[in-house]
């Protein structure tokens, strides 16, 4: 089975692609989906987060502060590599899993920091979806409750588009209207089910 990695900075229009690919029949299972799910109440992981970045990032019914603890990786490097080593194992072990019991032609895996966590070997080939950095700007804007400066700081945690699209095997532009975004997807899409036959 031949196995995408869609990538894509912030705002970028990942979600619109993926669920686009979905609605035609694709497998598709997401980093950030399985984050979430990894760091339900009790979970190993959670219990991991919170012996390494404190009790008080639980409530009382165990529910993880994400914004505290977004807070506490974003303005620190090294913490936010401890998270990332608690988090991007157990993710990777259950996109393994979930692969393994896959038949269709191909499957997708939605992996928003694919180049920062070194995980291209998971796919055989990437997919970027790319636009100018005042749309991601604009679009994040619109769509998330948090200010300019925060987006800019994570455009820049995250790696620079030119290394992002020299990483890629296939890039959809997304500067243009959903339309066009959706027609750049199918065409995609009838070129990976040529390739997943071949």
């Amino acid at each position: 089975m031949l196995v995408i990695a869609l990538t894509g900075g912030i705002g970028s229009g990942k979600s619109a692609v993926s669920s686009h690919l979905e609605s035609l029949g694709v497998p598709v299972i997401d980093a950030d989906q399985l984050a979430h799910q990894l760091v339900r109440p009790g979970s190993p992981a959670l219990l991991e987060i919170q012996a390494t970045f404190g009790e008080e990032l639980v409530d009382g019914n165990g529910v993880l502060d994400r914004a505290a603890l977004r807070k506490t990786v974003f303005d620190d490097p090294q913490q936010r590599r401890r998270l990332e080593g608690i988090l991007h194992p157990r993710i990777r072990e259950a996109m393994e899993s979930w692969l393994a019991g896959q038949s269709a032609p191909y499957a997708v895996l939605v992996i928003p920091l694919l180049f920062e966590t070194g995980q291209m070997s998971l796919a055989d080939r990437v997919l970027v979806v790319d636009c100018d950095e005042t749309l991601q700007i604009e679009r994040v804007l619109a769509r998330d409750e948090i200010s300019r400066e925060q987006i800019r700081q994570i455009i820049a945690s995250q790696v620079d588009r030119q290394t992002r699209l020299q990483g890629a095997d296939d890039v959809i532009e997304n500067n243009g209207s959903l339309e066009a975004l959706i027609n750049a997807t199918e065409r995609l899409h009838r070129s990976y089910l040529k390739m997943a036959n071949n």
